[in-house]
Parts: structure tokens; sequence; C-alpha cells
């Protein structure tokens, strides 16, 4: 019975060693997919900008479309739990208002090239089958995480809300991704502009 336990502990630490590894080499990957965007960015331009070799990446990553929805998830997945310290932490309708607005803002500011990497393959899923599955599921995620965004606002100003869940999220995440494409274009003040429209459509929802 022991020999079973130390076998089944030794198995664990394996798996737990592997997924930390994997999370590494995506951290790392992350940098130049960010720069280069998917199209232009192979396994071995990956190695080449990281500290690790072509083979490395191999063994853990099956190929290209493996590692990139494992970085993009892996960095929406922190994502999701900013937004969720707002829902937990606002106290009044108009704390999450801002909060909200002003999140969006600092993750376009802090983390463009990031974003701009899950459009990309967002928009390479309407191509390319193998991706689909995988950034519908991101998709969702985002989604609910908008939602309960939402749904705390309404039950905070004690109204309801007359609009269903991906309505709401396309509103938001249309915001974004404009609000994204300025700023990477260097437009003057996309970041400020991109928190007033949130908070603004956030507070105009409710006023029908």
């Amino acid at each position: 019975m022991t020999d079973v336990a130390n076998r089944s502990g030794d198995e664990t630490r394996q798996v737990d060693r592997f997924d930390q590894r994997r999370a590494q080499l995506a951290r790392s990957a992350l940098v130049t997919l960010s720069d280069l965007g998917y199209a232009r960015t192979s396994l071995r331009e990956i190695a080449q900008n990281s500290e690790f070799s072509h083979g490395v990446l191999h063994y853990y990553f099956r190929d290209k479309v493996e590692l990139i929805t494992y970085c993009v998830k892996q960095y929406k997945t922190e994502c999701v739990t900013r937004y969720d310290r707002i829902v937990e932490t606002a106290e009044t309708a108009e704390d999450l208002r801002h909060a909200f607005g002003s999140a969006m803002a600092a993750t376009l500011r802090e983390d463009a090239r990031l974003h701009r990497l899950w459009y990309d393959l967002r928009n390479q899923s309407l191509f390319e089958k193998v991706f689909r599955a995988d950034v519908l599921d991101i998709d969702e995620t985002l989604e609910l995480m908008i939602w309960r965004i939402v749904d705390r606002y309404a039950d905070l100003l004690g109204k309801p809300l007359d609009l269903d869940r991906s309505t709401v999220y396309a509103l938001f995440d249309g915001l974004f991704q404009q609000g994204l494409l300025r700023y990477l274009a260097g437009r003057d003040g996309a970041a400020r502009h991109l928190q007033d429209s949130v908070e603004r459509v956030l507070a105009r929802i409710f006023t029908t």
C-alpha cells in the first residue's frame, strides 16, 4: 500500500513539474508571439528569442498551435482574476463603474501587445478550424468575466438588465478592440477615451 502511495505521489509531482515547465516556457514565448503575431512566428524563432532550445519547446508543446493557445489561455486566466477582484471589493455602483473603466484602460496601456495576440488568434480561428474550440472556450471565459461585472453593477444599482450575456460582452469587447487599434496607432488619449466610453456605456445600459 505504501509503495502504491509513493508511486502516486511521484507521478503527481512529475505532472506538477511538467505543468510548471510548460507555464515557464509559455511566459517566455509570449514575448516573441506578442511582438510578431501568429503568422510570422515559428517554434524555432521563439527558441532563438528565449533561453530554451527548439527541442525543449517541441518536447512540451506539439506545435505552434498548441503553444499559442496555451499562452493566450494562461494570460486571459490572469486577466479574469483582476476583474473578479473588482466584483469582490466594489461597495457601490459608482466604485465598480470607475474601477472597471480604470482596469480596462490600465490593461490597454500595460498589455496592448498581449491583447493584440488574442485578437490575432481569434481572427485566425475564422480561417483555421484547429483554433476554434480553444478560441470559443477563451471567449466564453471572457464573456462570463464581463457578465459578472455587469451583474454585480445591477445588484448595486438595484436595477434589472434587459440585455443578454453575449450582447453585453459584444459591447465591451468592441469598445476594447477599438481602443486597442487606436492605442497601437499612437492616438493621443486612447486609453482615457476607452475608460470614459466603458464607464458611460455601463451607466447607459441601465437607463432604459
